[in-house]
């Protein structure tokens, strides 16, 4: 899967017309990291995933959506309802964090949904960095626990509970325990007007997911 994933990541880049430098310096990472995540060599964390597919004009569900022909599960057309659970795309990350694809409507409709598994100690960012990105966040979890760092406050998720909030506020998930935790996410309404220079490259997961909504300027 990671070489798959790598695979789409750099046909996004070319098809794109941008460099492997001017990627890694938009996404906030080093060149010789987004050059291992293509080639398959290493797993992104979250954060790093989605700085990448942010400022390729990607969401979650374009990654996930293999085509035929490379060993993934077929996905339903875009007008099929139902997604079978041997069709649900995986994404494995770096930092034990796992996303299982869920079926949405089109990308144009702005919304990113996963089943998403923390396993013990994982976390969203590798090096505890907050992530922000447009849109509003919507979670519910299913079993275990998960930390919610919001802002400067700490949230503590059990199963059955639920939480949302605007996805623009700097947040964080760590699983703090030696159990797995599994929930469901959405992000609704990642459209907005994209970043300027003066806000800097996305660094995180959710700087990602606001570098998702981004286009590159046709003369990059």
């Amino acid at each position: 899967m990671t070489e798959q994933l790598g695979q789409r990541i750099r046909e996004a880049r070319l098809a794109r017309g941008m460099s492997l430098r001017e990627t890694a310096s938009r996404a906030g990472i080093s060149p010789s990291l987004l050059s291992q995540v293509e080639t398959g060599k290493v797993q992104p964390s979250v954060s790093t995933l989605y700085a990448v597919v942010t400022c390729l004009d990607l969401s979650v569900d374009d990654l996930l959506d293999h085509r035929p022909g490379i060993e993934a599960p077929r996905r339903p057309r875009p007008g099929d309802p139902v997604q079978r659970a041997a069709q649900t795309p995986v994404i494995t990350m770096e930092n034990g964090v796992t996303w299982h694809g869920l079926k949405v409507m089109s990308a144009g409709d702005h919304v990113d949904g996963v089943l998403a598994t923390y396993g013990p100690h994982a976390a969203s960012s590798v090096d505890d960095s907050h992530m922000r990105h447009a849109g509003v966040e919507y979670g519910y979890l299913i079993s275990g626990e998960l930390t919610l760092k919001l802002d400067f406050e700490s949230y503590v998720l059990r199963a059955g509970d639920s939480f949302c909030f605007d996805s623009m506020r700097p947040h964080l998930y760590v699983n703090h325990t030696d159990t797995e935790a599994q929930g469901i996410w959405y992000v609704v309404g990642r459209s907005v007007a994209p970043p300027t220079d003066e806000d800097g490259p996305p660094r995180t997961v959710i700087d990602v997911l606001d570098a998702m909504s981004h286009r590159p300027e046709a003369t990059r």
